[in-house]
């Protein structure tokens, strides 16, 4: 039995390639708005980080109650997924609520690392595809090229004759238009994609009068309702104000009762009695569930496969702000406030792992924009806190000690090839593959996830910042030799004040400064890049001393070099096993861990005996 007028379909594609803008014409186009309803752009980025930094963070649901041509209604759920591969672990679990996908591919980009990635998981779990070759608006434009790339990667996934007899939709989602030829684009709104999931995204395929078996594939939380699970019922009928059994993912089954029922309308969710199957749900009112729990029948509890989570291969030590500045800024600054923001964060963000190490914590997730994310997140609501260097986790194997090893893709200027491949020899990269175009080359490396931590900055020194690279998680093999790690030294304050020009003008030539004339300072705190491989120790706020004497040049004004300010994720991957970051809602300072000179030097001391 098939619900017919259902259709599940989840978005995949690489960062960047317009998923959430071809989302946001679906929602506009569908006639579902009124005029003026929905306003701006990305709306479904509803996160402000996500709106900022052009990606997608969180899989997101919506639905459009779309009438045909031929005046059939249809309820289409549409996923629009991640397309970062630290967010990877959210791209496989929501695939579990699709009957099928739009695979979006950029008209002169192609296939990207994410591409694969993604695609691979739709094809393990037989999904329908339709290609949309999107950006057709750009004059650079190749679909012909696209498509063939296309092609041949899902020959080179193993894809199936069902999987290659692939529709092809050409859009410019940024302008609203879809064609099914692309010489011929002469169609002025996106309704054939919408034809196209209609007629070949396949309706579910359930038994409704089988006993209930729904999956949770995500959460969300509410500080009023508590955790919400969000999933699909694969059998059977959901009901709200009924008894079910949850049955965990070691096989445990508990008693509970669902509160509340919500479907996706729109944006948003309404509040129904039932959910049918084949449908999207969220649902409140549950003591105890996790990502990968099924929802079963009471009297016939049977499981659903569960889902496999990928696990964290990065660490951070968060602790709080004990520098002299700690409480300026932040409203929230204890160990209790911030594990208390941490386990807020584990109820829905089921990626983190957080380890409890006296006044410290061990933050582990998929990667440094992932862990990134997070901090961001706790600066805006007011948080201020200190963050050790990343650090890859290990396991053992066999006796032997296993790192995980990233896929890396860059894109390089061809005079440039050399350049990278001796940063990426000199870090223990393998290359996979090596192609070269009449501008730029094409190389693939299997890289130590260690490797990867600083090396979007000295790629993009070495290019001229030109590069681009793109990675994912490969698999865990055996460690690889040292990797060497920051060449240059840190100037380090000696005093605690206010950085004046005159200072930063005498220390112009001893390396790159990260303050500023006026910048508040204290002792320990780096406040820039030594040209040298030592560090040094500067003071930043000396006074120019005043005399009586003048000169021709003497008051000459002082021209300064522009401060070096680094992002999160840049002074995450910038800092020393000997530093921190410190983060308020303010403010990002590099500092030393230990602050005294004196009591740096009694610990290196200490440390070589």
């Amino acid at each position: 039995m098939s619900n017919e007028n259902i259709r599940n379909v989840a978005i995949i594609a690489h960062v960047d390639h317009g998923k959430t803008t071809l989302v946001d014409q679906l929602l506009r186009q569908s006639g579902q708005f009124r005029q003026g309803e929905l306003t701006g752009e990305l709306i479904m980025d509803s996160n402000p980080l996500e709106r900022e930094r052009g990606i997608t963070i969180l899989a997101k649901n919506c639905a459009i109650d779309y009438t045909d041509r031929q005046g059939r209604e249809f309820h289409i759920n549409i996923i629009d997924t991640p397309g970062h591969a630290d967010f990877s672990g959210e791209v496989e679990r929501v695939l579990r609520m699709a009957d099928g996908v739009l695979l979006l591919v950029d008209a002169f980009e192609g296939v990207m690392p994410q591409t694969r990635y993604v695609l691979s998981k739709a094809l393990a779990m037989n999904l329908k595809l339709v290609v949309i070759i999107n950006k057709m608006d750009r004059l650079d434009a190749q679909p012909h090229d696209v498509l063939n790339e296309v092609f041949d990667l899902l020959v080179d996934l193993g894809a199936d004759d069902y999987a290659l007899d692939f529709p092809t939709i050409y859009t410019s989602a940024r302008d609203g238009w879809a064609a099914t030829d692309p010489n011929h684009p002469d169609s002025v709104d996106i309704h054939d994609i919408f034809d196209a999931i209609i007629e070949y995204i396949p309706a579910p395929e359930l038994d409704a009068n089988a006993p209930l078996q729904a999956l949770i594939t995500t959460l969300d939380y509410n500080d009023y309702v508590g955790r919400i699970g969000i999933g699909r019922v694969f059998a059977g009928t959901m009901h709200a104000g009924k008894d079910i059994i949850v049955i965990d993912r070691e096989g445990q089954h508990s008693k509970q009762r669902i509160s509340q029922l919500f479907r996706f309308d729109g944006l948003g969710r309404k509040e129904v009695d039932h959910i049918d199957v084949g449908d999207l749900f969220a649902m409140v009112g549950l003591d105890k569930f996790d990502i990968g729990d099924t929802i079963a029948d009471i009297d016939q509890p049977i499981p659903l496969p569960t889902v496999v989570m990928d696990e964290p291969t990065l660490h951070m030590t968060f602790r709080v702000n004990d520098g002299p500045f700690s409480g300026r800024d932040g409203r929230y600054v204890t160990s209790r406030q911030i594990l208390e923001r941490l386990r807020k964060e584990l109820k829905s963000n089921v990626a983190f792992r957080v380890e409890e190490r006296g006044d410290e914590f061990i933050v582990s997730g998929r990667g440094i924009l992932h862990l990134g994310i997070l901090l961001e997140n706790m600066r805006r609501e007011g948080y201020e806190l200190t963050v050790g260097k990343p650090e890859v986790i290990y396991r053992h194997e066999g006796g032997k000690r296993q790192e995980p090893l990233e896929f890396l893709v860059v894109d390089v200027p061809n005079e440039s090839v050399g350049a990278v491949i001796q940063l990426l020899g000199d870090r223990h990269a393998e290359m996979l593959n090596m192609e070269a175009s009449v501008t730029h080359t094409h190389i693939e490396f299997k890289v130590p996830a260690r490797g990867l931590i600083g090396l979007r900055s000295k790629l993009l020194t070495s290019t001229q910042g030109e590069a681009i690279m793109h990675h994912r998680f490969l698999e865990y093999g055996d460690l690889r030799g040292e990797i060497p790690g920051r060449s240059n030294g840190v100037m380090v304050a000696t005093e605690t004040g206010q950085v004046t020009s005159h200072a930063l003008d005498q220390l112009a030539d001893r390396g790159t400064m990260f303050v500023e004339p006026g910048d508040q300072v204290y002792e320990g705190q780096v406040v820039g890049e030594h040209c040298k491989d030592r560090d040094i120790h500067v003071n930043v706020i000396r006074q120019k001393k005043l005399t009586n004497m003048r000169a021709a040049a003497k008051d000459s004004s002082v021209t300064l070099k522009t401060a070096w300010k680094p992002e999160l994720e840049e002074a995450l991957e910038y800092i020393e096993y000997d530093e921190v970051v410190e983060l308020t809602p303010r403010v990002i300072r590099l500092r030393k861990r230990v602050l005294k000179e004196t009591d740096r030097r009694r610990e290196r001391r200490k440390a070589s005996h």
